[in-house]
């Protein structure tokens, strides 16, 4: 039976409800099913989507108990086959982090076609929310998006060797799913770049509630224990945190 319904994974943005694209509105207006996620902001369903349509919450932030990524998929499969138009619905945007790649081949390999429609990142809308720049000609040539959640394969990155690198070609780290592994990260970091490198680790990125703290790289888990900073944060580390200072505007109050 050839599928009559389609699916589109729609990246949320970073939590701000008025931070989302045009584009990713008119999928969620359209949805007869949409399948969820936890850091999405609940003002998107009620604000865009159908009174009618049926609406799953299937948890998916970092660290917590979660849907299981096999039901998600025979979810949204299912749908498409009787014919709904499906979107998932991702924080963020959903090719950074939100396992997209998966759904995409199991969907596909199913003869399933699905469109992306991408959304603004939290690393991204979380550093220029409090000012901070992730490149700069003169501090930061690039950046780099890494998780800092741990795999249970034990199969991790390798923070000294990222370390070294992001030293030497002064690359800005953007760190998501870390408070948990803050000391960890320290401590591996540590090895390639030096103690007093600058870090704001930014918690509710874009939402009423968030807030952020400055500290430097020695100080990363003692800072995060003293301000009981929680997930979701997106932790940034390298010159560029301090630009404003450098260029001697007014800094941020943390």
């Amino acid at each position: 039976m050839n599928p009559i319904g389609t699916c589109t994974l729609v990246g949320a943005g970073p939590g701000d409800p008025d931070l989302i694209t045009m584009k990713a509105v008119k999928a969620i207006a359209a949805a007869t099913v949409l399948l969820v996620d936890d850091l999405v902001n609940p003002e998107l369903i009620r604000l865009y989507a159908k009174k009618d349509a049926t609406v799953v919450y299937v948890g998916k932030r970092g660290g917590c108990i979660s849907t299981h990524q096999r039901v998600i998929h025979h979810r949204m499969l299912v749908a498409v086959q009787e014919g709904e138009i499906v979107v998932r619905l991702k924080g963020g945007d959903p090719m950074i982090f939100g396992r997209s790649a998966e759904e995409l081949t199991f969907l596909r390999d199913h003869g399933i076609e699905v469109t992306v429609i991408n959304g603004i990142t939290s690393g991204l809308a979380g550093a220029t929310s409090i000012g901070i720049p992730l490149t700069h000609r003169e501090y930061a040539h690039g950046v780099v998006f890494v998780t800092g959640h741990a795999k249970l394969d034990g199969n991790n990155l390798d923070w000294p060797k990222l370390a070294i690198t992001a030293n030497s070609l002064k690359l800005t780290l953007v760190i998501y799913m870390g408070i948990a592994e803050a000391e960890h990260i320290q401590n591996g970091l540590l090895k390639g770049m030096p103690l007093l490198t600058p870090v704001a680790i930014i918690q509710d990125a874009t939402l009423e509630t968030q807030r952020y703290v400055k500290c430097n790289l020695a100080q990363l888990k003692s800072t995060v224990d003293v301000h009981g900073l929680k997930s979701p944060a997106v932790i940034v580390i390298g010159d560029v945190v301090e630009v404003l200072k450098k260029l001697g505007q007014k800094a941020l109050e943390t």
